[in-house]
């Protein structure tokens, strides 16, 4: 189940109301687009000894373009955010650390082909429920 006071915690929104802890409040927000600060702020939860990091999740002349005037994420990005954002939750809540938590997301899983958890996520949304699946699968005591 989405945390939605956590994942809003994760991407740095105040929770305005009740409207802010329903999934259309989020959702809202995310389509209103998510101020700048929210990219930086998961990027260093996430990775934060890697500076290119949040280049994954928003291109650097996008990134540029958006840290100079616009200083909301597009729809898009803001969608891409806060799933990675979704999946930290989540992979925090089943390590309770966040070194380990990181060591999941960034190590290669054989249920994801190979692939870490982290680049599935970043690729789409099937991605992210996928790793989901198997997060959800550790907390409840299924092999993953």
């Amino acid at each position: 189940m989405l945390a939605l006071a956590n994942v809003a915690d994760v991407l740095g929104l105040p929770i305005r109301g009740t409207a802010a802890l329903s999934p259309f409040g989020l959702i809202s927000r995310i389509e209103e687009g998510l101020p700048f600060a929210t990219l930086e702020r998961v990027s260093q939860f996430v990775s934060p000894n890697d500076s290119q990091f949040k280049y994954r999740l928003v291109p650097k002349a996008t990134y540029d373009r958006r840290k100079k005037g616009q200083l909301r994420l597009s729809s898009e990005e803001g969608t891409r955010v806060a799933r990675v954002a979704r999946v930290w939750n989540l992979a925090l809540e089943v390590w309770q650390r966040e070194d380990e938590a990181r060591d999941f997301l960034f190590r290669s899983h054989a249920m994801l082909e190979d692939k870490r958890p982290i680049d599935v996520v970043i690729q789409n949304e099937f991605g992210a429920e996928m790793v989901l699946d198997i997060l959800a699968s550790l907390k409840y005591g299924s092999a993953a």
